[in-house]
C-alpha cells in the first residue's frame, strides 16, 4: 500500500495512524485507550526546568525534519525494533514538504542531539516519535513543543500510547470515544503550526 499524503491526512482526520511491522507491511492503529497530554495539566519536572534555564542548547523547528525521522527510526535501549521504515520516512517527509508534518529539534554545539516529530491538522498535533542522543534532549523538545502549541491555539496533543516518560509530563489515557470527540472539536479550530 502506497502511503500518500492524501491517505495519511484522511487517516489522521479519523484518528488513525500507521506503523510498519517487521514483515515490511504497514498496519493502521486506533488505540483504546488513547494517550493525550492536556495543555492545562502539562508538568515540567523540576530538574528538567533547571536544565532548560541553563540553556546549553538551541531549539529549532523544522530545520532538519528528515534527520529527526531517521534518528527516531534507530534502535535504542529498551526499543530494539522500530515501527519507522523507509516508506514511513518518505511519506512523512512528503507531508512535511506540504506543511502538515513538523519537527522540534534540540541542538548542542551545532549537532542534532534530540527531538520529535508529528503531524498538525487544524487544532490537533499528533506526536509520532522522539529521540535523544544526549540527556534530556527529547524532553526539552517536548517542552518547547507544548509552549509553541499553546501559543498558537492548538487544543489537542495526541501522543497515542502511554509511556512512563510521558506520564511524568501529565499524559493521561482517555477512552477512544472521548478521543474522537476531542478530535472532532480540534478539527474545527483554526490553528497553524
Amino acid at each position: 500500500m502506497q502511503l500518500t499524503p492524501h491517505l495519511l491526512l484522511n487517516a489522521y482526520y479519523q484518528g488513525v495512524f500507521p506503523m510498519a511491522h517487521d514483515d515490511g507491511n504497514i498496519y493502521w492503529y486506533d488505540p483504546d485507550p488513547r494517550t493525550i497530554i492536556p495543555f492545562d495539566t502539562f508538568h515540567v519536572p523540576r530538574r528538567l526546568a533547571r536544565t532548560i534555564r541553563q540553556g546549553d542548547f538551541e531549539v529549532r523547528f523544522d530545520y532538519d525534519f528528515r534527520a529527526v525521522m531517521v534518528a527516531c527510526a534507530q534502535p535504542a535501549p529498551g526499543r530494539e525494533k522500530t515501527w519507522i521504515n523507509d516508506d514511513i520516512i518518505d511519506s512523512y517527509t512528503q507531508l512535511h514538504r506540504l506543511g502538515f508534518a513538523h519537527s522540534v529539534e534540540t541542538w548542542i554545539d551545532g549537532k542534532l542531539a534530540g527531538g520529535l516529530y508529528g503531524v498538525s491538522l487544524q487544532g490537533l498535533f499528533a506526536g509520532e516519535s522522539m529521540f535523544s542522543l544526549a540527556p534530556d534532549t527529547s524532553k526539552i523538545a517536548l517542552v518547547y513543543l507544548v509552549e509553541h502549541l499553546r501559543r498558537l491555539g492548538f487544543v489537542l496533543l495526541d501522543t497515542q500510547f502511554m509511556t512512563p516518560h510521558l506520564k511524568r509530563f501529565g499524559a493521561v489515557e482517555i477512552p477512544r470515544g472521548e478521543y474522537k470527540r476531542r478530535l472532532a472539536k480540534a478539527l474545527q479550530v483554526q490553528a497553524r503550526f
